[in-house]
């Protein structure tokens, strides 16, 4: 258990797989990563998550609260290829449980989908697991994934070869838009004509503030100036009164504004903002890699509350993204059970928790397995108590 506790340290492999640079240490600080690979290898990632690419995920671990200091297991098929790639943390650091698992790192967006490389996913996998193995660890365990995904798939694949099966440990749905499909179509089918009209209704009341206009900013420029007009819109809301802002921490504020400049550079990050004349009402950071896009944070102008301009903001963003050919997918990324975003894209993306065991018939998976329900019967008391809490002050 030492071994796995504290991720800091870690344990050197044999030099049979010392066969790139940092990969004598089965695992090694996310820093120590090639850029250049991390970046082919998102490229030609089996399966994509914005969330893990090297601009996002190496600003996540620079400054963001809880979030540094991350390790990753990877895998290279020679010394200049990275073929796979998984950000992971001890589970004591994750869950304060003090058994020789490791998780997958939280890149501050609830995606945590191992980078594959298309051609290779099953032998990107199978030295995932040798390095974890060496790593002291018995299990892996991959929060917030695509159930049906193909980086789960080729995980399941090697398991079955060696006897085994990946463990769902928890699993929902949540909300996804085709965005393949018309969007005028789509926001029909999903809100019908009654609720389309009320939300005209709105944004023509809206309007008698100033020209309502959707503005996406793109360039490292528009970027740089969008990013803090979204950071004051989360701040003013109820994020900013229970303290969970991005732009309230220091350490947060400077990785979202590293990543989306970052992102910009390479185009994978838009700004979208919802302006009426000059007044942004509503501003969204949207993520994109390979064909799909990734809705992250929503910020509004609480003044404007009964305009709903977030969902103003959404209903503009559907029609932005379904004209994209470039974009097939986009994942909300929300809770399962959104009360602003299921209602309108109606599309539905499986997700779970998954513990993928490291040796046949362990019985160390057993206990892992069974401390993590444990843990949640602990904990859900006192959450629905803190909930409870700030619903209580909300409405005084």
């Amino acid at each position: 258990m030492a071994d796995i506790a504290d991720i800091s340290t870690v344990r050197r492999a044999s030099s049979k797989e010392a066969n790139a640079p940092a990969i004598g240490e089965a695992l090694t600080p996310l820093t120590g990563i090639s850029a250049p690979q991390w970046r082919a290898l998102t490229d030609g990632a089996a399966e994509p998550n914005g969330y893990y690419l090297p601009e996002w995920e190496l600003a996540v671990n620079a400054s963001a609260r809880g979030r540094s200091n991350v390790a990753a297991l990877g895998a290279w098929r020679d010394a200049s290829t990275l073929i796979g790639l998984a950000p992971v943390i001890s589970m004591w650091r994750a869950y304060k449980i003090p058994l020789p698992a490791l998780v997958s790192a939280d890149p501050y967006g609830t995606l945590c989908t191992p980078l594959l490389d298309a051609g290779m996913a099953e032998e990107a996998v199978t030295s995932i697991l040798r390095r974890a193995r060496r790593a002291g660890a018995h299990a892996l365990i991959f929060r917030a994934t695509p159930l049906d995904g193909a980086a789960m798939k080729a995980f399941s694949n090697v398991l079955h070869r060696g006897d085994m099966q990946p463990l769902v440990l928890q699993s929902h749905v949540r909300a996804c838009l085709d965005a393949t499909a018309d969007a005028d179509t789509v926001l029909r089918e999903a809100l019908g004509a009654k609720k389309l009209k009320e939300l005209r209704r709105q944004r023509n009341r809206l309007a008698e503030h100033g020209a309502v206009h959707f503005d996406v900013a793109r360039t490292p420029g528009e970027i740089a100036a969008a990013v803090e007009t979204f950071l004051v819109l989360e701040a003013s809301g109820w994020k900013g009164q229970r303290g969970t802002a991005l732009g309230q921490h220091e350490g947060d504020a400077a990785f979202v504004r590293r990543a989306t400049s970052a992102l910009a550079e390479t185009g994978q990050c838009e700004i979208v903002t919802l302006r009426a004349g000059d007044i942004p009402v509503a501003a969204a950071i949207v993520l994109r890699h390979q064909d799909r896009a990734f809705y992250f944070k929503l910020g509004v102008d609480e003044r404007f509350a009964k305009f709903s301009p977030g969902v103003q903001l959404t209903l503009e963003l559907t029609q932005h993204l379904c004209a994209d050919p470039a974009i097939a997918m986009v994942d909300s990324t929300a809770n399962p059970d959104h009360p602003m975003i299921n209602p309108i894209w109606r599309g539905r993306l499986a997700i779970g928790d998954v513990l993928i065991p490291l040796r046949r018939n362990d019985p160390v998976v057993a206990l892992i397995r069974a401390a993590l329900p444990l843990r949640s019967a602990i904990r859900e008391p006192a959450r629905r108590l803190v909930h409870f809490i700030r619903k209580s002050r909300e409405k005084s």
